[in-house]
């Protein structure tokens, strides 16, 4: 089983420590067993003071990261203290140091202010909240901050964004570990969005739009069912009843897209369930999610999740990939 430790530091967010082990824990195998046990530890094994007006228990210390095959380190209301490796406690550094090196990190919100004053994302790409971006900018220009992102997958060290793009990122790496259907079962049991991709801007001193008729969302649900058509603006705003001036504006407002954007991405998530669930041959599924012809289908597959679809059937089902 996946051993993830979680490391709780003084000012934890209470909202973010619970994210691993909300989400990794609910993620099941076929029999209904647990894919990830999800331990939490703090530096001595002592009660954790948080941000709120409560302290934490632990059952673990700082030794359980040593056999950690996941480090998620959740935001902590100081971490935006840390203005460079002088800065960083000298206990924290050393159970920094317990972490093997092929050993996977996941820093939620402003826990990139920590990985980054320890070296760890030295010119790696990372994202964090964007309130903070320009001041990381500032104190760590040797990363390569994503300031508009909700997460970035560097391979080793992961990123997100505020407090719900810790719950994109946790999803993200049950579908990288264990599929898409995986996925979207967690996030079903605990009623969240199966799927929001990283590249997908932070909703940043936006209004939230109210959903009424005259929103996008009952075109988008058309849309969904219609990917395998050429689906165009014209189409698409004359299904909302709007000009497209206006239905352009609508739709990036409520999705951070623009109609184009949204409709590769729902296309390409289409294409990897049915890559993970299906022995269909790579042409037929470009058809059936409305990319038209396989080069089509592997040119938006390699720039979402930068392999090939013969690459991630392998990687999801085990099995020689059907690619003609």
């Amino acid at each position: 089983m996946h051993r993830v430790v979680v490391l709780a530091l003084d000012g934890v967010i209470p909202f973010e420590l619970s994210l691993p082990s909300r989400f990794l824990g609910a993620a099941l195998d076929p029999e209904g067993r647990p894919l990830y046990e999800v331990v939490t530890c703090s530096l001595d094994g002592r009660p954790v003071r948080t941000c709120a007006d409560y302290s934490i228990a632990v059952e673990h210390d700082a030794s359980v990261l040593a056999g950690a095959d996941t480090v998620v380190i959740p935001a902590s209301e100081e971490f935006v203290e840390i203005t460079d490796r002088s800065a960083l406690p000298r206990r924290t550094v050393e159970a920094l140091a317990l972490i093997g090196p092929g050993t996977r990190i996941v820093g939620i919100c402003i826990a990139t202010y920590l990985l980054a004053a320890a070296g760890l994302l030295d010119g790696r790409p990372a994202a964090t909240h964007w309130h903070h971006a320009d001041r990381f900018q500032r104190l760590y220009p040797e990363v390569a901050l994503a300031p508009d992102v909700l997460f970035v997958d560097a391979g080793r060290v992961l990123t997100s964004a505020g407090a719900a793009a810790g719950i994109d990122l946790m999803l993200h790496v049950i579908r990288e570990d264990h599929g898409s259907a995986v996925a979207t079962f967690v996030a079903r049991c605990l009623v969240v969005p199966p799927q929001r991709e990283g590249g997908q801007a932070q909703y940043v001193q936006r209004p939230v739009p109210v959903s009424t008729e005259a929103g996008t969302s009952r075109t988008r649900a058309w849309a969904l069912d219609r990917l395998h058509e050429p689906l165009g603006l014209e189409e698409l705003a004359g299904h909302a009843g709007m000009s497209r001036r206006t239905f352009t504006r609508r739709f990036r407002a409520e999705t951070g897209l623009s109609p184009g954007q949204w409709l590769i991405q729902q296309r390409v998530d289409l294409a990897r369930q049915l890559l993970e669930s299906s022995d269909l041959p790579v042409g037929r599924i470009a058809q059936r999610v409305g990319f038209g012809t396989d080069a089509t289908l592997r040119q938006h597959l390699h720039a979402a999740i930068s392999t090939s679809p013969g690459a991630y059937r392998r990687t999801f089902r085990g099995t020689p990939a059907v690619s003609r």
